[in-house]
């Protein structure tokens, strides 16, 4: 069924739902974002309500990506169908079919209103649009959609008003809308057309390198807030200060923590990465026909969208454990080696207190020192990719502009010819541990009739009322040669 262009597209990402963490008293803290206190399915609600009095008939709204959060989820069925793991205990479950679905079920009978402000909108004869983000892959099963159509409630003929996209959706054939983290190495889904591998003979979905890390490291690190990057990637003087402050009554053990899920993320991470992708050449054409017909595109769009994509991050491990600081800490086991290898060998010469080591090791600490001090967190590339490729990904789809968002980062800019707007996050993200201050704002992209074309607009709904949000001059660039490349594949499509 081909969907006509909505007169109204509403689109908000990064609402990062999950379930709820229950507040412990001797740890009040722990995980504070999770607590329902803090949930904004209230906020979304009302601005739901808003919107129905405002759209016209037939109008869409958008959830771009990372709608849900399944990385946070650690509950465990007991007792459960499935076998589990003394790691998906102390972790979560992982990304097989059965066990997404537990987690779905989990997040949805944690949001009620959340759901109840959907069926609204639904039953009002508007459609529903979900494209799938890093931190809600698991929603590409198709027995996990099932459960969130089950969820709503609702008769057969609105219920085809639902519909989920793998990474991308053009509305209105003026708007291109993706979540982002396919241009994001550590976050992107390596083969969103076919997404699961298969391990120790079963079937699961490939899960990011950087939703492995929020997995098996944040998971078991609860003063730290995955919605922030600010709250767990600092520089050496700010995580002593964030221990001495908080860390040392609560988890004075979070450098054991910490290398721990390092190690098991890199190992995770490179165990999956290079699994091959569970292709079946014989549904490739309807795999992709289907994805197209989701995404109101075409076969030759979908294969150059996806030619758009940055490699993934596991193919340079080195890069990997610089992100997990596993790089600095292995460089330190050395020195620390080294400094008792060189008084060792010198004392077969000449004898030599053992007390001389730290002495060695203090003269070997300054390269260290600076090396550490040299390193910077690829994440912040996400950004100029995005302003590089997202001009292209524009052309491809054949639109004027494109609404993402993944960066947590809310903006409207005019990058050459294309109009970009980040939606920003929903998410509870908080600078601080208390969750006392905010960061970010709720924002959504609305795009209307205004004249011969439609107009879209950056707006914060400050709950009540929405305030417009300006649009900013930036700067983009257009790799040629990929461009007419990518040309020649759409026409071939």
């Amino acid at each position: 069924m081909t969907v006509p262009a909505a007169f109204d597209t509403i689109v908000l990402s990064d609402l990062h739902i999950t379930d709820a963490q229950p507040r412990l008293p001797e740890r009040p803290l722990w995980k504070r974002y999770k607590q329902r206190d803090l949930f904004i399915d209230d906020s979304f609600s009302r601005l739901v309500q808003h919107l129905l009095g405002e759209v016209a008939p037939g109008s869409e709204l958008v959830l771009a990506g990372d709608v849900f959060d399944f990385d946070s989820v650690m509950a465990v069925p007991r007792p459960a169908p499935f076998p589990v793991s003394w790691l998906e205990r102390r972790r979560g479950l992982e990304a097989e079919a059965a066990k997404s679905r537990f987690k779905m079920r989990r997040i949805l009978d944690d949001h009620p209103v959340f759901l109840q402000a959907l069926r609204a909108w639904l039953e009002a004869g508007h459609r529903l649009v979900l494209i799938v983000g890093n931190h809600d892959v698991e929603a590409l099963w198709p027995e996990v959609q099932a459960v969130f159509r089950e969820a709503l409630m609702l008769p057969e003929e609105a219920q085809e008003r639902v519909r989920f996209c793998e990474w991308f959706y053009i509305s209105g054939e003026d708007t291109l809308i993706e979540h982002g983290n396919q241009f994001d190495a550590y976050c992107v889904c390596a083969n969103p057309i076919f997404p699961t591998i298969r391990w120790r003979g079963r079937e699961i979905i490939r899960v990011p390198f950087g939703n492995l890390a929020e997995r098996y490291m944040l998971n078991g690190m609860g003063l730290f807030n995955p919605h922030v990057e600010s709250s767990f990637i600092m520089s050496l003087p700010e995580y002593v200060r964030f221990f001495l402050k908080y860390m040392v009554r609560v988890q004075p053990l979070l450098g054991l923590t910490w290398l721990w899920g390092a190690i098991v993320t890199l190992v995770a991470t490179l165990r999956e990465g290079f699994l091959p992708a569970q292709r079946d050449p014989l549904l490739l054409e309807e795999r992709v026909a289907d994805i197209a017909r989701r995404s109101n595109s075409t076969v030759g769009q979908v294969f150059a969208l996806q030619a758009l994509h940055v490699h993934p991050a596991v193919f340079s491990p080195w890069t990997l454990m610089r992100e997990l600081w596993l790089d600095r800490a292995l460089i330190l086991a050395l020195l620390i080696g080294a400094s008792f290898q060189v008084v060792t060998v010198y004392n077969v010469f000449s004898p030599l207190s053992p007390w001389w080591a730290p002495v060695v090791f203090l003269l070997l600490l300054p390269p260290f020192i600076f090396y550490a001090r040299s390193v910077n967190s690829g994440v912040d590339s996400t950004e100029g990719v995005l302003r590089e490729r997202l001009p292209v990904a524009v052309q491809v789809a054949r639109t004027k502009r494109v609404v993402i968002g993944h960066t947590h980062v809310e903006h409207h800019s005019q990058l050459d010819a294309c109009e970009l707007l980040n939606t920003g996050t929903w998410s509870p993200a908080y600078r601080d541990v208390e969750c006392t201050r905010p960061f970010g704002r709720k924002c959504l992209a609305w795009i209307r009739p205004g004249g011969p074309e439609r107009k879209a607009r950056l707006l914060h709904w400050r709950d009540p009322g929405l305030e417009a949000l300006p649009v900013v001059e930036g700067q983009g660039q257009k790799p040629a040669g990929l461009l007419e490349a990518l040309k020649r594949q759409v026409r071939g499509g």
